[in-house]
């Protein structure tokens, strides 16, 4: 049986241990860390260094932008219209006088209305904002567009 005494008794009074110069084998002590680590204070003269590679000096912030709140329009299509009248009616959103629909948009949850799609009915709608195609397509239905 082969007896062979453990790296650690070997290495006993080497000062050392096998790793070379007495810096090495310290963690990231030897090279300063990782990355842009070492660069502030004492190594604060090392930034003109970033300035002459026209690079970005590593301080300062860093991270997320905060831009302004920018509001949401909800839009509405004349054919998304077409479709849910008998819905609208059905639950009492909307009102029928004679063969021309009133719509508010805006109890709806709507701000603006846009022109994609034909419409077979007469609608009276009361909107914030409206497409010119909306409004052509409105009137020549018979319809007509309030603000």
């Amino acid at each position: 049986m082969i007896r062979q005494a453990k790296k650690v008794r070997r290495q006993r009074g080497s000062r050392t241990h096998g790793w070379g110069a007495g810096k090495k084998h310290r963690g990231k002590g030897s090279r300063g860390g990782v990355g842009n680590s070492g660069i502030g204070k004492r190594g604060a003269h090392k930034k003109s260094k970033w300035l002459a590679l026209n690079n970005k000096v590593p301080t300062g912030k860093h991270g997320m932008r905060n831009y302004p709140h920018q509001s949401k329009i909800d839009t509405i299509n004349l054919c998304q219209i077409e479709a849910k009248l008998d819905f609208w009616i059905a639950n009492k959103q909307i009102t029928k006088e004679k063969d021309i629909y009133i719509i508010d948009l805006k109890s709806l949850g709507f701000d603006k209305l846009l022109g994609t799609g034909k419409l077979a009915n007469k609608l009276r709608i009361k909107v914030a904002a409206f497409s010119a195609s909306a409004a052509e397509k409105v009137k020549e239905a018979g319809g007509e567009i309030v603000q």
